[in-house]
């Protein structure tokens, strides 16, 4: 029924490296049943390359690290990948952020040797900031205290080392240990040094506050305009479309519409872009033919500023026009679907229906577009999408994505509560599993066991905790 998934290295949804690569709550039950070193074996092969498409959205270092903890697996492999010699040539932090994650987890339930391997690579590894920062959250003050004078090491006590220092300072995630260790009494040279790198930090943000390089007051239109096409063509090209559309929205007057009309419909990209965008915020009934023609212009700049113009529109033209539009089979028509699936009644489900299986079909389980239509036959609650979205569900790689399917799902399946909403209090986004949470059916007693453990979790979020919290005070009123 539906096209396979783009070859990835993802393995395949039915076995238990692919379970546990989307991490599926089935994975991880699976992962309980299997022979031991089998499941070490997917686990760590998951943990030393990060199977995200985006590790930004999507999560995984609490459910390896709470397997981790219920298999009772060792850190070797772990150990063994942070001290490579690959480590000193690859400084990226996807190599190694997944690992060093699971090991902070696995810290925060008390294992201590997970602990003593971040302080270590604290020290010598590369991506150590991301060290640091699991360690700032997780360590007491004397274990960070101890680091501070090996971490200093790092930079050289010259002009070149102290503007590291100072940039390391200022762009840290966690500053914790940094002040920490300013304030070490028993270290005055350390203290005095990082007072001095605080400093720098504080009055380089100050510097670029007065050193503005965008528009000034008084700037016209063409001059708007102008500032988007010099950053186009500036080396490395800056795309100022979005921060021209602003400043448009600022200077323009209605005295200023026939000069946009015209950039919108021709011309520079960079300028027809911003005026496109700042003509589409601003809904003037006129842009949706210079919309449709940039759609489909030659330059790629135009046809995806165009699209994103069509993307920022209210009102009800804008769903009149994508009622005309859903059906094309171009990034407009997918456009048009996604605002329909956002913003759309229910006489658009079935557009919004025919727009998810076409996605499905054309690109995937892992096509961008697929999250706003999954929510919208969730929102507008279409028993049809019943098939497409299980289909979803298991083949996904985004465990982002699976769990907007799984709240999609719940609206729509009569049988998600005895079903996939099971194994979504094991899944590895704290969403997903809040939704399980809501509408796991308390039959199977697998379910009432989980969510006493994920009441009593420490490292679990609040929101799960809450749902979770719940379902338990219901079940023992009888509910």
């Amino acid at each position: 029924m539906f096209a396979s998934p783009i070859e990835t290295d993802i393995a395949p949804s039915g076995s238990l490296l692919g379970l546990l690569q989307r991490g599926r709550g089935d994975g991880w039950l699976h992962a309980l049943a299997a022979p031991r070193a089998e499941a070490v074996a997917a686990l760590e092969r998951c943990v030393l390359h990060d199977p995200r498409q985006d590790w930004q959205l999507e999560h995984r270092s609490l459910y390896y690290a709470r397997l981790y903890a219920e298999l009772g697996a060792g850190l070797d492999a772990i150990e063994a990948h942070l001290t490579d010699p690959e480590d000193a040539l690859r400084d990226d932090e996807e190599r190694t952020g997944l690992a060093l994650s699971v090991l902070g987890h696995l810290t925060s339930y008390g294992d201590r040797g997970a602990l003593r391997l971040l302080r270590r690579y604290a020290v010598s590894g590369a991506n150590w900031r991301w060290a640091l920062d699991e360690l700032a959250v997780r360590d007491d003050d004397a274990g960070l205290r101890a680091l501070g004078p090996r971490i200093l090491a790092r930079f050289p006590a010259d002009a070149a080392g102290e503007a590291a220092l100072a940039a390391a300072v200022r762009d840290s995630f966690e500053p914790r240990p940094w002040h920490l260790w300013a304030a070490d009494l028993a270290r005055p040279g350390q203290r005095a040094r990082l007072e001095r790198a605080l400093e720098h930090g504080d009055f380089d943000r100050w510097q670029r506050q007065l050193r503005p390089t965008g528009p000034q007051p008084g700037w016209s239109v063409a001059s708007v305009l102008a500032w988007a096409r010099e950053g186009y063509e500036q080396t490395p090209r800056q795309w100022r479309e979005a921060s021209a559309a602003r400043c448009l929205g600022a200077v323009a007057g209605p005295e200023d519409r026939g000069t946009l009309l015209a950039a919108a419909a021709e011309g520079h990209p960079a300028p027809r872009a911003a005026a496109l965008r700042h003509l589409a915020e601003r809904g003037d009934p006129d842009v949706f033919p210079l919309i449709e023609a940039g759609a489909v212009a030659a330059d790629g700049d135009v046809a995806g500023a165009a699209v994103t113009a069509f993307a920022r529109m209210r009102g009800d033209a804008a769903l009149a026009r994508a009622r005309r539009w859903a059906e094309r089979t171009d990034d407009l028509g997918a456009c048009a679907a996604v605002l329909l699936a956002r913003r759309g009644g229910p006489r658009d489900a079935p557009l919004v229906l025919a727009a998810l299986y076409r996605a499905v079909r054309t690109h995937g389980t892992d096509a961008r577009e697929l999250r706003p239509l999954v929510e919208g036959v969730g929102r507008l609650a279409v028993p049809r999408a019943v098939p497409v979205l299980r289909h979803v569900y298991r083949e996904t790689s985004s465990s982002h994505l699976r769990g907007h399917t799984a709240a999609a799902l719940a609206a729509t399946d009569g049988s998600f509560p005895a079903g996939f909403a099971v194994e979504c209090l094991w899944d590895c986004e704290e969403d997903t599993r809040e939704v399980g949470a809501r509408c796991a059916t308390t039959v199977d007693s697998r379910v009432v066991e989980r969510l006493r453990r994920l009441a009593t979790d420490p490292a679990e979020q609040a929101g799960v905790q809450t749902a979770v919290r719940g379902r338990l005070a219901g079940r023992a009123g009888g509910r």
